[in-house]
């Protein structure tokens, strides 16, 4: 006989918000941000700061963020912190209360914008719990919610939350691309004067695919050097030739890479063929791993926040870095003409490859994050360095 599901823990009085896992599990908390219930799958973030950063980061999309740094909020938004207008992040999960902000950048509230925005939040929760939980049973479908009179149909979202297919086999990178080729026109920020503009100088030519980009990785390719033109995930081989690139980038974007790669990978081998340089990273890494011949699998946590360890197997030096992704190419499955670059120090899994007979690498983690902070800049800078 199946286990019987967990009776719903009680509702504390107060209690305007709650997450409902698949299983039955329900945590209480106060709810804020917009009014409603959203579903995902829930993950944890370890970074201290950038929530503004991580809730409009593409590669978001379809999951709940748990922040394990406690304070989230207190330094406000503003206009220059987002990442993306597209949807990301569905909702996100606090210990401490948002407190008002206190930061000479802030120009609003993080509760507001959450419900400007449509994200849901929740506050009061035992965040360390939910983490535990995490890391020991894996990442679970969930529904968060929050209504000011605290009144929810927990059947109703348990069902919910068991209905949603989850992130496997899932392909979000066409729906959080742009639809439309532009010319990207931002350079890097700077205190006082804000993004700057791209150099009309003559430069290499990066022809980006955007598989649910963060804008700062554009901004890090105009800083090495590059003029870019950004196109939509779901672009032709023909279309990029059209535009006459000296390299083309994968960014990185949300959901299962093997279900993205279904149109991503044959323009991706096309473009090897023809010896075109390549870089990609996060789904990009993944991507050009398919690609070469690897296979990608789901994580049972993943690696999200900063600070994390990335040996570079070259030379020994291990960079500081910043990760997000829950799937990650297999390193048993690389073939002889791929080469492993990088790996994580905290499970051994693959950071980072280069093919043998191509002009062509990726790395799993987030170099325009400023991780170290400046530890993986030089990557931007090879990879500009490529196309003379």
């Amino acid at each position: 006989m199946a286990d019987a599901a967990p009776s719903p823990a009680p509702k504390p009085e107060g209690a305007t918000g709650v997450l409902v896992l698949s299983d039955g599990h329900v945590i209480w908390g106060r709810g804020f941000g917009a009014v409603g219930d959203a579903v995902g799958e829930v993950c944890f973030n370890t970074s201290m700061t950038g929530y503004q950063e991580v809730m409009t980061d593409p590669s978001y999309a379809g999951q709940i963020v748990t922040f394990t740094f406690p304070h989230i909020g207190n330094v406000g938004v503003n206009e220059e912190d987002l990442e993306s207008n597209v949807d990301s992040a569905v909702g996100c999960i606090v210990r401490e209360d948002v407190t008002p902000a206190s930061n000479f950048r802030a120009r609003g509230e993080f509760g507001d914008w959450l419900a400007e925005k449509g994200k849901v939040g929740l506050a009061g929760v035992d965040t360390r719990a939910l983490t535990r939980r995490i890391r020991l049973l894996g990442a679970p479908n969930a529904v968060i919610a929050h209504h000011p009179d605290g009144n929810f149909d927990i059947p109703a979202l348990v069902k919910k939350a068991q209905e949603w297919p989850g992130l496997e086999g899932m392909d979000l990178a066409k729906i959080v691309s742009r639809e439309i080729q532009e010319s990207w026109e931002g350079s890097t920020w700077t205190l006082g004067d804000g993004y700057g503009r791209s150099p009309r100088d003559a430069r290499p030519h990066v022809v980006a695919i955007d598989y649910g980009a963060k804008d700062n990785i554009f901004r890090n390719l105009v800083k090495a050097g590059a003029r870019v033109t950004v196109v939509p995930a779901e672009v032709s081989l023909e279309e990029i030739l059209e535009l006459k690139p000296d390299g083309v980038f994968l960014s990185n974007g949300p959901g299962d890479p093997a279900a993205t790669g279904k149109y991503a990978v044959p323009v991706i081998q096309a473009l090897l063929e023809r010896d075109v340089p390549i870089f990609g990273i996060c789904l990009g890494h993944q991507m050009l791993g398919l690609a070469a011949g690897a296979k990608t699998a789901k994580m049972f946590q993943g690696h999200r926040g900063a600070n994390h360890p990335v040996k570079r197997l070259a030379d020994g030096v291990v960079e500081i870095t910043s990760m997000n992704h829950g799937f990650a190419v297999d390193n048993a499955t690389l073939p002889d003409s791929v080469e492993e670059t990088h790996v994580s120090l905290f499970d051994g899994t693959n950071c980072g490859i280069a093919l043998k007979n191509r002009r062509a690498f990726g790395v799993q983690y987030h170099p325009e994050a400023s991780p170290g902070p400046q530890d993986s800049f030089y990557l931007f800078e090879k990879f500009v360095g490529m196309l003379g």
